[in-house]
């Protein structure tokens, strides 16, 4: 008889989404070459909107949830993932159209296994996990494109959600100023202890609509998108970069091509689905010279398995600052 074992597993009925921890097998799970024991996962604010139905995240049912995982290779047919080997998936559909990492057991293809690097284990991959990598992927293509401290201050919106606590540590680390935005200043001590230097009230942001104002910001790491990155275009200054990750704040976007044509502004989308070689490249930079310096700062919430069904709702209401680490076996 095959092992069985726990795993989170989000069904729709009825029009009714709901997370239930359900006893699975191997066989039941998404195909893949890579077995893996799961040891953590953690919960990303898409998980929350795929686990409550808020969004029509999942693409099938029933799926179990969960977009990054990291543990321990059981088997595979690809030599290059052998038994004992500690690695972290993000992605590839994990959580949306694959078994993610809500579970003790996974299948994954092979070639979206990324091997841990020296220096990061199994807890910290998953205290980073997709928002940390994030953080780092938009870090990387800020500075590929030029950014640098020398260019003035950045300021990071949805300063207190994952993505946004992240990149303020990174960033401050590397010498930039950091100015982190939120609608939480009662989190004004957080922030500052990742390294922002100055703390806004998104409130009190007079968002100029003009087609250029005033040069504030040396680059931007936008979380928000709507007018908040609207103004940013309008009010970074030359030769900036702009990284949009989210859209917390609309999806819409007002400008001009003023910024662009004539202060030189770069907007980067960043989108976390990258090549198996760039994956691996952010994964060694976030053990060496982009490795958060207050990662016990950023996920200082640890639940079970079991507890997890009742984690999303704050997530939902937007009371959640920092990262959930998932300790799953």
């Amino acid at each position: 008889m095959s092992e069985r074992f726990s795993a989170l597993r989000i069904h729709r009925n009825d029009g009714v989404v709901r997370g239930v921890l359900e006893e699975l097998s191997l066989d039941e799970l998404s195909p893949g070459n890579v077995s893996i024991r799961v040891e953590y996962s953690s919960i990303n604010y898409k998980d929350a909107l795929a686990a409550t139905g808020s969004a029509p995240i999942l693409r099938r049912f029933p799926l179990v949830g969960g977009i990054d995982l990291a543990g321990e290779v059981l088997d595979s047919s690809d030599e290059r993932c052998r038994p004992g080997d500690k690695v972290v998936v993000l992605g590839g559909g994990l959580g949306e159209d694959r078994d993610g990492g809500y579970s003790r057991r996974a299948r994954v293809e092979s070639d979206r296994v990324v091997h841990l690097p020296e220096g990061i284990d199994t807890r910290q991959a998953m205290a980073i996990g997709t928002a940390g990598f994030t953080a780092a992927l938009a870090v990387h293509r800020l500075e590929t494109n030029g950014q640098r401290p020398e260019l003035g201050p950045m300021v990071v919106t949805g300063a207190t959600g994952g993505v946004g606590a992240i990149a303020i540590d990174l960033l401050a680390g590397r010498g930039y100023d950091v100015s982190a935005l939120t609608g939480k200043t009662d989190e004004a001590a957080f922030l500052q202890g990742l390294g922002a230097a100055e703390i806004l009230d998104r409130r009190d942001v007079e968002l100029v609509t003009k087609p250029l104002g005033r040069g504030l910001w040396g680059g931007a790491v936008d979380n928000l998108g709507g007018d908040i990155l609207g103004w940013l275009t309008r009010t970074v200054r030359p030769w900036g970069n702009i990284a949009s990750i989210g859209l917390a704040a609309g999806a819409g976007l007002s400008t001009t091509v003023m910024p662009f044509i004539l202060r030189s502004v770069s907007l980067i989308g960043v989108n976390m689905e990258v090549d198996a070689r760039l994956r691996r490249r952010i994964w060694e930079r976030l053990a060496t010279d982009l490795r958060p310096r207050h990662l016990e700062r950023i996920a200082t919430r640890e639940v079970t398995l079991h507890e997890l069904p009742s984690c999303f709702d704050g997530y939902m209401a937007g009371t959640i600052t920092g990262r959930t680490v998932v300790r799953i076996d």
